[in-house]
């Protein structure tokens, strides 16, 4: 596509947020991650499950205090060796409950985990398909790839890790902190002063690092976006010989990225290291408190020892849980990004329900459309144009003049700001999407392939097609002669976006693409205009074989490929100047004689110039 491209990328909308526009989400919550409750609820029965087994093994753990104070009551101290083979049995039986626990709650959460990550990502790739092509004009495709990819990630060790590791703290936690009353409340209450202080880092570090972790996610968003950038146009890249000003500019961006990875590591350093000195402060004085009631006879060393078992349970849950809290810090940002995407909606409304019938006029009625971009410049003014049924109309004039604006609308890409198109009586806004685009095929002049084979991509816009129907629209498309001299034929593998192929070979397998799905109306962005004269004369035999007996609109760079064409539209700054026949515009067209004596003069001169 020409001008539509141009106009559109060339500035943003003032009013339109993109992800690169935007800053880093700041949310001071954990709100973000409550989105995602409706993606576990499908699963709620391997929720509970997991639940189940969190709660067993939390308990099996809180049982080994008490195991503790029989091994050592029983077990050290007395002198029946029963009472030690008691003790050992239980702190068998207790490890075998918390290892069985401890199984199923990880292959549960694990699983949830995996499967709440793969419906995030189809729920967020399914939304974005149906965005119009301008929103990723707009927005870098890298970053929505991470995303997809490093975002998706991070919930997913949230929800198969985190989420349990803080849920079974929690857990021991508030049950230690109960059995450690009930053994010694004057302990106890050592290490309940003990409990608040540790929040006070917990506190004052994790805004900072929320903050720093959202920012170390668009940096590296940043990163893979540049370094998608540079490999899709190595060649370039290579040809001006720029590889060593792009690694240092690449370089630049890792560095970035790594100052503030560097700074969130160091914050949660920071985090995680006061709560645990706090907590082991704590810990200390809770013995030598604990050692002078043992010694002065007030507690037995079991209750010392299934106490101290306790509090250690209650540090280790406080750490994790600070550790933890980094965690939800980091996947509440993910989320918030994801359900960004998640919640972004068409501009193009698909609301039609008149079927399309077949055979119909296309009718621009009076439209005026700008682009988001430049509102203020229209891109079509006051457009009118008829297209019967069969017709092949060519549109022709300078750059800027709105050619590609019509297939944009057409395809509905975007709908006009004044006016509206018909089809037959149907305006097109009343008409399904897919319904309509179904009529459509698309032959730009710069090809689109996919990776994959040959098959593949000639089949791509039809359900289910057999060998002999996609070999039948490639040989239409003077195309299955080289396809057939390929060492694996139709099933040899193209390569990212056909890459092994050359311009004209690519250019053939988009219009076999075409020809496969037989639309009603073909869309030709000057299918010739790079191509060697061998190949150009193959794309116009196959041109000439598919225009039959359908309407087919060109956008036409060079008039000699239009000459033959039923109707020559002439446009420029949007609008319509004239229209007919080659001869009779040379005859009266002031703008269609200044771009044919220019064109054709050019190619009378062209043999005598040097390669």
């Amino acid at each position: 596509m020409t001008e539509a491209v141009q106009t559109t990328s060339s500035t943003e909308s003032p009013n339109t947020e993109t992800p690169n526009s935007r800053p880093p989400a700041r949310s001071k919550s954990l709100a973000p991650l409550t989105q995602l409750l409706g993606f576990l609820w499908p699963h709620k029965g391997r929720l509970i499950a997991a639940s189940v087994a969190l709660v067993f093994t939390a308990g099996a753990q809180l049982g080994l205090g008490y195991g503790v104070k029989v091994l050592i009551d029983e077990g050290f101290t007395g002198a029946d060796p029963a009472g030690l083979y008691k003790a050992v049995s239980l702190m068998l039986v207790i490890g075998l409950a918390m290892a069985c626990g401890a199984m199923i709650r990880f292959y549960l959460v694990s699983w949830l985990g995996e499967r709440v990550s793969a419906d995030l990502r189809s729920a967020v790739f399914n939304n974005l398909v149906h965005l119009q092509p301008s929103y990723f004009e707009t927005n870098h495709s890298g970053e929505i790839m991470s995303r997809l990819t490093t975002d998706t990630t991070l919930l997913q060790t949230l929800i198969g890790s985190s989420v349990s590791l803080a849920v079974r703290n929690a857990l021991t936690l508030t049950g230690a902190l109960t059995l450690m009353v009930i053994t010694n409340l004057k302990l106890s209450l050592v290490i309940l002063i003990a409990v608040p202080v540790t929040l006070l880092p917990i506190l004052i570090f994790g805004r900072r690092v929320r903050n720093l972790s959202n920012k170390s996610q668009q940096s590296i968003a940043e990163v893979g976006s540049h370094a998608g950038e540079i490999f899709q146009s190595i060649k370039v890249v290579q040809s001006f010989n720029r590889e060593a000003a792009e690694k240092t500019a690449f370089g630049h961006d890792v560095e970035q990225a790594f100052t503030v990875a560097r700074a969130r590591v160091f914050q949660r350093a920071l985090l995680t290291g006061f709560a645990i000195f706090l907590l082991m402060g704590g810990m200390v004085g809770m013995m030598w408190s604990g050692g002078v009631d043992v010694i002065e006879g007030r507690m037995t060393g079991g209750e010392l020892g299934a106490f101290v078992f306790y509090a250690v349970m209650v540090g280790t849950a406080f750490a994790t849980l600070s550790e933890v809290w980094g965690d939800l810090q980091r996947a509440a940002g993910a989320a918030e990004r994801l359900m960004e995407l998640l919640q972004e909606q068409p501009n193009i409304p698909d609301t039609g329900t008149t079927k399309p019938e077949l055979g119909e006029a296309l009718r621009f009625a009076d439209i005026t459309f700008a682009y988001p971009s430049r509102p203020d410049t229209p891109a079509l003014h006051h457009f009118d144009l008829s297209i019967t049924p069969g017709e092949s109309v060519a549109l022709v004039g300078p750059s800027g003049a709105g050619k590609s604006t019509v297939f944009e609308l057409m395809l509905r890409f975007y709908d006009p700001g004044e006016g509206a198109l018909f089809y037959g009586n149907t305006p097109l806004r009343d008409v399904p999407l897919q319904d309509w685009r179904a009529k459509i095929a698309l032959v730009p002049q710069q090809p689109t392939l996919f990776s994959g084979t040959i098959f593949s991509n000639i089949a791509y816009g039809v359900t289910a097609p057999d060998q002999e129907a996609v070999e039948r629209a490639a040989t239409m498309a003077h195309a299955h002669e080289f396809i057939a001299a390929l060492p694996e034929g139709y099933q040899s593998d193209l390569g990212a976006q056909g890459v092994r192929l050359s311009g004209g070979q690519r250019q053939r397998i988009a219009l076999a693409r075409a020809i496969l799905a037989d639309p009603e109306l073909l869309l030709l962005d000057e299918a010739t205009s790079a191509l060697d004269t061998e190949s150009e004369w193959h794309v116009q035999q196959a041109l000439a074989d598919i225009m039959r007996e359908r309407t087919t609109i060109i956008i036409a760079h060079r008039l000699s490929t239009v000459i033959n064409a039923d109707r020559i539209v002439v446009m420029d700054r949007g609008k319509v100047i004239d229209s007919g026949r080659h001869e009779a515009l040379i005859a009266r067209c002031d703008l269609y004689q200044r771009l044919a004596s220019l064109q054709f003069q050019s190619t009378e001169k062209a043999p005598g110039h040097s390669a």
